[in-house]
């Protein structure tokens, strides 16, 4: 897996600002696991900076999250 800081430096600027807002804990639309992915390399290689919580939608499809760490990077409470 990269390097959190070149992966999310992938991002827009416009989808860094809408995953610090969305917190910690904060479900990931769909367009945000696809940039996710996009960053990481392609369709599905964003896996493991967004994780599944546990809950599911109501479409029956996984919530997901950002993992820990790339959320603490994202708000500067990380290394």
């Amino acid at each position: 897996m990269a390097n959190i800081a070149e992966v999310l430096g992938r991002l827009t600027p416009e989808e860094v600002a809408e995953l610090r807002s969305l917190g910690p804990q904060g479900h990931l639309p769909r367009h945000l696991v696809e940039a996710l992915d996009r960053a990481a390399g392609g369709t599905g290689s964003g896996r493991g900076y967004y994780v599944a919580n546990g809950n599911v939608s109501s479409t029956g499809g996984p919530l997901m999250v950002l993992r820990s760490d790339v959320s603490n990077w994202l708000t500067g409470s990380g290394s």
